[in-house]
């Protein structure tokens, strides 16, 4: 007769374990095979089942060992198989000293740089708590913020737009959500001057109505831009969304300001509907131009509440600023 653990156990895996994830099973294939498992080894045990992390290091040998040892004629690649040149010619004792020589300079290595080495993979990581790494992702749908693939197919990781260590900061607009493919290809092919992109933020014009903004005028701000009323609103409690940095145009701004612009516009929309009931629409709209009508040289995002019968038509929105092609289907 079958013992109590087992018919436990075996209820539970076949009758009761609903999984929204790998991570029962393996932890129980873990513990099974000696009663006790620490957590790292059940997390070193998971390992071998994340595609991502085995479709990361194929990358990695690609782009590094697998190029420096073809350049100095060590291996030959073949599509996605590598061959040691001349392997056939060692004997079986000179393949175990060589094997022995890796596993010696494997430890010099670790020993003198210790977790420095990962440094990369987890440095950024634990600067960023896990409420905003939370909020990032969900801003970004489960997609990467870059090539637009789920995260049902690769890794989504959050990553620092501007660096830590070129002047970016952990504040949440200059976080993205990229998969581990398109984080791997910018740390190696981004050359762009984050001391220039970092400084340029601090740019401000003389003269400028919105570089010169009194602070009991804003409303509402994040590290980059910030929000005040209009002093001339089209509709009540009509909103100015503003980056700090004097930029002309919206075609101007950074990834982080536009972030940043958008959650102020979000923080902005759940007031406005807080304070006033009768707000049941907005209008979001940008003059960007002499030809689009701006009158002020930097750049600022229209907030207009909108209510029942504001104007007699309102069919056609922002399409009103041709007032003749207002009403497009007639």
């Amino acid at each position: 007769m079958k013992n109590s653990t087992y018919q436990r156990l075996w209820s539970f895996i076949n009758n009761e374990m609903r999984m929204s994830h790998i991570y029962q099973p393996v932890m129980l294939i873990e513990l099974l095979k000696t009663g006790k498992s620490s957590s790292r080894e059940i997390a070193k045990a998971i390992l071998p089942h994340d595609i991502t992390q085995v479709d990361y290091y194929t990358q990695i040998v690609n782009n590094m060992p697998g190029r420096v040892l073809k350049n100095h004629n060590i291996v030959e690649r073949a599509q996605n198989e590598y061959s040691l040149l001349g392997y056939n010619e060692l004997s079986s004792e000179e393949i175990e000293k060589l094997k022995s020589d890796c596993k010696k300079k494997l430890k010099e290595y670790q020993d003198k740089r210790g977790e420095e080495i990962w440094r990369h993979r987890s440095k950024a990581s634990r600067q960023i708590s896990g409420t905003v790494k939370y909020e990032v992702l969900k801003r970004a749908k489960t997609r990467c913020e870059l090539c637009g693939i789920s995260n049902k197919i690769k890794a989504i990781e959050v990553d620092h737009i501007i660096p830590i260590n070129k002047g970016g900061s952990n504040d949440i607009s200059n976080l993205q959500a990229l998969c581990y493919s398109c984080n791997s290809m910018k740390r190696d092919i981004d050359d762009i001057n984050y001391h220039k992109i970092r400084e340029s933020f601090n740019h401000r014009e003389k003269g400028c109505v919105f570089c010169e903004v009194e602070n009991k005028n804003i409303i509402d701000k994040e590290e980059l831009v910030y929000a005040v009323r209009d002093i001339y609103p089209v509709t009540p409690l009509h909103t100015l969304i503003i980056p700090f940095r004097h930029a002309k145009s919206y075609f101007e701004l950074y990834q982080p300001e536009h972030n940043a612009i958008n959650k102020i516009i979000n923080k902005q929309k759940e007031w406005i509907q807080l304070k006033d009931k009768n707000v049941i629409g907005f209008n979001i709209g940008v003059n960007d131009g002499e030809a689009a009508g701006q009158t002020v040289n930097h750049c600022h995002i229209h907030l207009f509440p909108r209510r029942k019968d504001d104007v007699s038509n309102p069919r056609g929105g922002i399409r009103a600023v041709f007032f003749s092609k207002k009403d497009y289907l007639v």
